[in-house]
């Protein structure tokens, strides 16, 4: 007897899976919690095996969930390029969007390829700036959609999310100990000015390390434990890592990840793509970080 997979199902699977827990999975489905159950339970019933680790605070895969995952992700990825194929060819042109460099990974490249699928004759061209720039070319009409970092947003803003702001370093640096501290930011860069202000009040002398707008020196100096910088949670670059409460720098509060849209990008496909971007942000979680402690 053959027997069917269900695609619906699958998804969400793979969304609890991505999302770590089926409360922010049915967030990102736009379903209920209990609908997501149920379809976990008919999946789990339906290949009379447990997919999923419950015995844990948080849900994890069983090895053969973790199986089913790659499996999933191949059947989902196929049903959305038939989909997208087949009745998306009304959709044609260029979206431009623009997203502030630290923010992009992990989350926009994961949108893109899936938008793309879902239209694949609607092009997005991916602008990496910063956000003061993103905003004034966004109110000129020359970017359609931008992502920004911001204390707080302007009006036409969607708050997406809410990050702290931490400082960050080399592992194992030492940089957080000279005195007077050695701060990497650009000239543009709205952190800078937020550092700067929680050192001063906290009577921590500084000096900057670096003069530029140019992020891979900014990078490079922190990596080399030069300097420290500062980044919302969860965007530190791999080779850096947060530095620990202890080691007695100022708390930087917290940054909005805001979203504009402009006027003229309506219909069906900027919805989703405005969609796709806002669950993106909105279930990612920081990961667990290493700290440099003083």
């Amino acid at each position: 007897m053959t027997r069917n997979l269900d695609l619906t199902s699958l998804r969400s699977f793979v969304a609890v899976a991505d999302a770590g827990g089926v409360t922010r999975a049915a967030g990102f489905l736009n379903l209920t919690q209990s609908a997501v159950s149920m379809q976990l339970k008919r999946l789990e019933e339906s290949l009379g095996i447990p997919l999923l680790d419950r015995s844990a605070r948080t849900i994890g895969l069983t090895p053969i969930g973790e199986q089913l995952l790659s499996y999933a992700r191949r059947m989902l990825e196929l049903n959305d390029e038939v989909y997208g194929r087949l009745t998306a060819t009304d959709y044609e042109g260029e979206i431009t969007l623009g997203v502030p460099h630290d923010i992009i990974y992990p989350a926009i490249p994961k949108v893109l390829a899936r938008f793309s699928q879902a239209y694949p004759r609607l092009r997005v061209k991916l602008l990496s700036s910063n956000t003061n720039l993103l905003k004034a070319q966004h109110a000129c009409g020359e970017v359609d959609l931008i992502l920004t970092t911001e204390p707080e947003g302007t009006p036409g803003h969607t708050t997406l999310t809410t990050r702290r702001l931490v400082w960050i370093g080399a592992p194992g640096g030492q940089a957080v100990r000279v005195r007077p501290l050695r701060l990497a930011f650009s000239n543009v860069c709205l952190f800078r000015s937020i550092a700067q202000r929680g050192l001063d009040r906290a009577a921590i002398p500084w000096e900057m390390a670096v003069e530029g707008d140019g992020q891979t020196a900014i990078e490079a100096t922190v990596s080399a434990d030069l300097a420290v910088h500062a980044s919302l949670e969860g965007t530190e670059p791999n080779d850096l890592t947060t530095i620990d409460a202890s080691a007695g720098l100022p708390s930087l509060g917290e940054m909005q990840i805001n979203l504009y849209r402009g006027d003229l990008g309506a219909g069906p496909a900027m919805d989703d793509l405005v969609d796709m971007i806002a669950a993106a942000y909105r279930m990612g979680q920081p990961p667990t970080m290493q700290v440099v402690s003083a």
